[in-house]
């Protein structure tokens, strides 16, 4: 019987080791899996290469874990938010690696390496400093860039609901990055604020497909 539905965070999050590259999704507070996050942090993996789509604020979630000394490299759009003393500190002191990516091609890096694509050309970047060291191409009197896809170890990702199979839906804007990720990573871990039998999600109401979900684990009561 498929069941892949765990009993706490720390069974869920085992075998994350330093140097493993996570996703974690989220605009904002908006589908940030904070539990999880809190999680890894508890468990206390190092080196990390964090991929979404800021590098935390106000002291919480993703912020813990580089003000923990847990995180060498951030891939992220905006890593200046309110409140990110930590990321600035150490980024400034040469102890945190960023690598600055538009949003948009943030997303389709994340797309393309769950749809099994070795690259895609965009404009966006397109003679600013992002396009440094890039190749580039001229199709149909255009410049584009040449951009990989961004794979992952584990991506963490926050869910509305969840069955025993894996399958998940979102809460409104909480849905964002958590199909790219759960697609590109080679382990997704799911926190749902409901689980439900199956069947007690339509099919049609399927955003994430289990089969890209190895992980999940019930966290009542967060909505966002």
């Amino acid at each position: 019987m498929i069941n892949k539905i765990f009993p706490n965070l720390e069974s869920a999050l085992d075998g994350i080791g330093d140097g493993a590259v996570i996703m974690i999704s989220g605009f904002g507070g908006a589908g940030l899996p904070f539990e999880l996050v809190n999680g890894l942090l508890e468990r206390g993996p190092r080196d990390l290469t964090i991929v979404s789509n800021n590098a935390g604020s106000q002291g919480k979630g993703i912020s813990n874990l580089v003000l923990g000394g847990l995180v060498s490299k951030v891939v992220c759009s905006f890593p200046r938010q309110p409140g990110s003393n930590a990321f600035d500190d150490l980024y400034r002191a040469g102890k945190l690696a960023l690598e600055l990516v538009p949003q948009g091609t943030l997303a389709e890096r994340i797309r393309a390496a769950g749809a099994g694509i070795a690259g895609f050309y965009t404009p966006t970047g397109v003679g600013t400093e992002l396009a440094q060291g890039k190749e580039s191409k001229v199709i149909n009197g255009e410049e584009f860039l040449l951009e990989y896809p961004i794979h992952a170890d584990f991506a963490l990702i926050k869910a509305d609901m969840a069955d025993r199979w894996g399958n998940l839906t979102y809460r409104r804007s909480g849905r964002n990055f958590g199909p790219l990720m759960a697609a590109a990573a080679r382990c997704t871990i799911a926190q749902a604020s409901q689980l439900v039998e199956l069947g007690g999600i339509d099919p049609e109401a399927v955003i994430t497909p289990g089969i890209y979900v190895q992980r999940v684990v019930h966290v009542e009561g967060r909505k966002a």
